[in-house]
């Protein structure tokens, strides 16, 4: 029978624990029926594209990918900057927001290495406009995953990734996070930081994005 089936371009890159498009609304596809799949010139064109997903990945890494393709919303067209997801600085989204969370990791070896141990924070030690933009974001996470499971627009965790990458960035530019002088306030930062990177993992981890924790 005519039974409709999707192919999806993300090809090797998503595969089954990933978040799922919708059918109807996914950025990139190729809408075809079990008739038209006998065809051999869509048969080839399929197989050309699969092909010419495999070579962006070699160029790119699969985080870029990962990463640009889920950039753009359903509506809206895409233009894949090559160039710019090759580029290992943090005009490049996805090392951007990578380089946030090893500054993170980095932040809390720091600590270790220190003795610092995060046991009993006060948390209202974290009062200024720098810190309470990053938890105000940080609580996001929850809304924006259910808001995604409803309409699948998967580009809001691309947004949302950036948005935790700026407002630690700003924190950090802006707060001494490790001071020996106000060791109350050091583990409040700290334990902030910590915060930071959980929901920064799951964010990525939900995209199918490395962690690294050291760049």
């Amino acid at each position: 029978d005519n039974i409709p089936v999707i192919i999806l371009s993300f090809y090797a890159p998503y595969q089954s624990g990933d978040i799922k498009l919708k059918e109807d609304e996914s950025i990139n596809h190729t809408w075809a029926t079990c008739d038209e799949l006998k065809n051999h010139d869509l048969i080839e064109g399929i197989a050309d594209e699969i092909k010419m997903v495999d070579d962006l990945i070699k160029q790119v890494g699969v985080d870029a990918y990962r990463f640009f393709m889920a950039m753009f919303s359903a509506n809206t067209h895409m233009d894949f900057d090559l160039k710019l997801a090759k580029e290992r600085s943090q005009k490049n989204p996805v090392f951007y927001v990578q380089y946030a969370y090893a500054r993170i990791a980095s932040i809390l070896r720091l600590a270790q290495n220190a003795n610092y141990q995060l046991s009993i924070i006060n948390y209202q030690l974290l009062n200024i406009a720098y810190e309470l933009d990053l938890v105000k974001t940080l609580i996001k996470l929850p809304e924006i995953v259910e808001e995604i499971a409803g309409d699948y627009q998967v580009h809001r965790l691309t947004q949302y990734a950036r948005e935790i990458a700026d407002k630690f960035h700003i924190f950090y530019e802006n707060c001494k996070v490790i001071d020996n002088e106000t060791p109350e306030v050091t583990h409040a930062r700290l334990a902030l930081c910590q915060a930071t990177k959980i929901v920064l993992k799951n964010t990525l981890n939900l995209m199918g994005i490395s962690t690294p924790e050291k760049m």
